[in-house]
């Protein structure tokens, strides 16, 4: 019974991990229709942002159908800091140069600002 509790609130703090990413990326783009974001670095860690959290949700969906070896891992906790590596694997991906989405919302960023 304790083994269920704690399966449910380790699920609630998951999503509400991701609420609170998604809720992130939310309030940067209502700044950005407010126009809040004022200088060309400000749009471009924006666009990153925007671009991490994407290759992080397509990324989810790639590692969620791979099982987890018992012999040298697996268990509750990898299953629940899943997420985490993957939410860090999109961030270095976009580090490392991406796939040409920041630079695409970032010149709309500016665009927008311009217009």
């Amino acid at each position: 019974m304790m083994i269920d509790s704690t399966s449910a609130l380790m699920a609630q703090a998951q999503a509400s991990a991701q609420y609170g990413a998604q809720n992130n990326v939310t309030n940067r783009a209502s700044q950005l229709t407010d126009g809040h974001i004022k200088t060309d670095a400000q749009a471009r860690k924006a666009g990153e942002e925007f671009e991490s959290m994407f290759l992080g949700q397509m990324l989810s969906h790639m590692f969620a159908g791979i099982e987890t070896n018992e012999m040298f891992g697996g268990g509750h906790g990898e299953t629940m800091m899943r997420s985490l590596l993957v939410d860090e694997y999109a961030k270095e991906m976009t580090r490392a140069g991406g796939i040409g989405i920041a630079d695409a919302v970032t010149r709309e960023i500016l665009k927008v600002q311009e217009g």
